[in-house]
């Protein structure tokens, strides 16, 4: 069926909708029934499964004046397969809850569609099936199931005296939207950096052959993630600050909105990197930035490891209290 460029989705309607997407999400061998029936069926030869879901919300989450239809696809695509990243397996599947207003234009759920199957293709993903229904925005929900080869990287696995490291861009999103939301268009390379993150999905599965004790998908915050590893673990985390190689567009940003720079790499989150406790410096894979260490809790109450200790901190930066923005939070 041919579709008008200029239709909008109620004109066109649910199930030519659908006729239309399904030619974008190539299947790959993996997939037994794909989309099209009640549930689709994928063949799991090996290892361990994964599953991860994750929503977006127009307005909350992207705005459509800021990102290409195409750009928010991959957006959606990219942070789910980078969940499935940080277990250190691989995704093999997805599916798209859509729910959008009756006068969006269908060229908009085409181009989003796009970006998102092109996402998926570079982890070799298929989009199996999903569901359209009406709502008053844009609403995307995602479920991307994968495999481990070997046992998956938890958050609560850190031990102390293991180093920490990062493999991947941190903080170029965040000055991204920062760059956006006070009305500017450069640097352009932290708005490209929003628009179209860059996850290391390779990294996750050596990371985990490596010996990674426990391992995060950045896309909060460092703090805020670091914090998840932390608690779980019931353990310290120690961030380095001087660690890190602030790039020139985000020095530049922060000069022109008078913002310390750090705190996009510290507070940031959609740049997707992974974040990663090791044994030791020896075990870090070739690509990680080692940007700080593991270390044990002052004292635990009788709840045990993972309570809280009252006045210590989870995270510390530079050994102190970090009292900076430490990332997004829903509520």
């Amino acid at each position: 069926m041919s579709i008008a460029g200029d239709a909008t989705l109620e004109e066109v309607g649910e199930f030519a909708l659908i006729d239309s997407l399904r030619p974008i999400f190539a299947q790959g061998e993996h997939v037994l029934l794909g989309p099209g029936d009640d549930a689709a069926v994928v063949r799991v030869k090996t290892g361990h499964v994964v599953v991860s879901t994750d929503l977006l919300i127009e307005g909350r989450h992207f705005r459509r004046d800021w990102l290409t239809a195409a750009e928010v696809g991959h957006r959606a695509a990219a942070a789910n397969l980078s969940d499935l990243n940080a277990m250190g397996g691989r995704a093999h599947s997805l599916t798209i809850g859509f729910g959008a207003p009756g006068d969006l234009p269908v060229r908009w759920a085409l181009d989003f569609s796009q970006g998102f199957a092109d996402e998926a293709g570079l982890v070799g993903a298929s989009v199996i099936g999903g569901d359209l229904t009406r709502s008053d925005q844009v609403l995307i929900a995602v479920t991307v199931i994968g495999s481990c080869a070997q046992a998956p990287v938890v958050r609560g696995g850190a031990h102390p005296g293991d180093v920490l490291a990062l493999c991947g861009r941190q903080g170029w999103a965040a000055g991204g939207l920062g760059v956006l939301s006070r009305g500017f268009r450069s640097p352009k390379v932290l708005v490209d950096a929003l628009r179209r993150p860059e996850p290391p999905y390779d990294a996750g599965a050596i990371a985990a052959a490596a010996g990674a004790t426990a391992m995060i998908d950045v896309s909060d915050g460092l703090i805020a993630d670091a914090g998840h590893i932390a608690r779980a673990s019931g353990v310290v985390i120690e961030i380095n600050g001087d660690a890190f190689e602030i790039p020139e567009a985000l020095v530049a940003l922060g000069s022109a909105v008078g913002v310390d720079p750090m705190h996009y790499i510290l507070g940031g989150g959609d740049d997707h990197p992974l974040l990663a406790s090791f044994p030791d410096r020896t075990s870090v894979p070739a690509g990680w930035l080692l940007i700080g260490s593991v270390g044990a809790r002052q004292a635990a109450d009788e709840e045990g490891e993972r309570s809280a200790v009252e006045g210590e901190p989870w995270v510390k930066v530079n050994g102190m209290s970090y009292d900076g923005p430490t990332g997004w939070t829903h509520f």
